[in-house]
């Protein structure tokens, strides 16, 4: 039987098929309170957990790079921050939402609900990236404007406390600027974490380098030169652990806040419409069945 003899769909069928799911459409409104909501909770737990030291990462080296624990920590703090924030964003335009058909199907008016969650979470997502993308913009435009990439590098602030040991001296004259040879021994150490290792060539340069400006005997130069590769490495190391556990942290958190802005928009839509709540969230009502029993 070919596609051109099959008979059209009866129109009475197709008008009770769109009014049993009543019409598609987004509300605006309630997702954008939602998404600023979520939005600006996400911007106050990430600056208090930054605040107390749940930052995951560090720009300079302290007592908390060396806990594993403490990454770990920051991590699970960062997912949980994203599930409180994206659950607060989807509950806000759950509840504030119009139904679009009163008494229409509850499936469907929770899926409708769970889809403005969703939209939601993708909003916030954006709006946060936007604002992490600008604070980063205003952060880089405080560097000097006459810094030029001889006197700069990248392993200057991972890198800035074994940059500081390897040019230390007793006596010093105060105009000595070492900027420029700070950052070319910056770039050698980045090349000690690399499948290779430094260089015998590098690491040769790297200690004239230091015994010219140091004043120290050749042995004793070389010492140090030695010492300053192995802490480097480490560092680099715990820098490359902690940015490994901040992307599946972010990863994950973003993951679970659309799970979250979902569900949460659906409870939020059942309290405004008075409904009970599905059983995989009863638990959420504990708090108002308990009023309902005490006199």
């Amino acid at each position: 039987m070919s596609m051109e003899s099959l008979p059209p769909a009866p129109r009475a069928d197709i008008e009770a098929y769109r009014a049993d799911r009543g019409p598609r459409y987004l509300q605006w409104s309630p997702i954008l309170l939602g998404a600023f909501a979520a939005t600006a909770l996400s911007f106050v737990l990430v600056t208090f957990g930054a605040s107390v030291g749940l930052g995951v990462t560090s720009a300079s080296p302290t007592w908390r790079d060396a806990s594993a624990a403490l990454w770990i920590l920051s991590g699970i703090y960062l997912i949980l921050q994203a599930i409180l924030s994206f659950g607060l964003g989807g509950y806000v335009t759950g509840w504030v939402r119009t139904p679009a058909a009163p008494g229409g199907p509850v499936e469907h008016t929770e899926q409708v609900d769970g889809l403005h969650g969703l939209a939601v979470w993708a909003l916030a997502v954006v709006m946060g990236a936007i604002l992490a993308t600008l604070l980063g913009a205003a952060t880089l435009s405080r560097n000097p404007a006459g810094a030029t990439s001889a006197r700069t590098s990248a392993a200057e602030p991972l890198l800035s406390y074994e940059l500081d040991r390897l040019y230390r001296a007793g006596r010093r004259a105060p105009t000595t600027d070492l900027s420029s040879e700070r950052a070319e021994a910056g770039r050698i150490l980045l090349t000690s974490s690399s499948h290779d290792g430094m260089s015998t060539d590098d690491r040769s340069y790297l200690i004239q380098q230091v015994a010219g400006a140091t004043g120290l005997a050749a042995t004793d130069a070389e010492r140090r030169v030695d010492t300053v590769i192995a802490n480097a490495k480490t560092a680099i190391a715990r820098s490359r652990r902690s940015t490994i556990i901040l992307a599946f942290s972010v990863a994950t958190a973003i993951l679970l806040g659309a799970i979250a802005a979902w569900a949460a928009a659906c409870a939020g839509g059942r309290h405004r419409d008075g409904e009970p709540l599905p059983q995989w969230m009863v638990h959420s009502n504990s708090l108002d069945r308990r009023r309902t029993v005490l006199p």
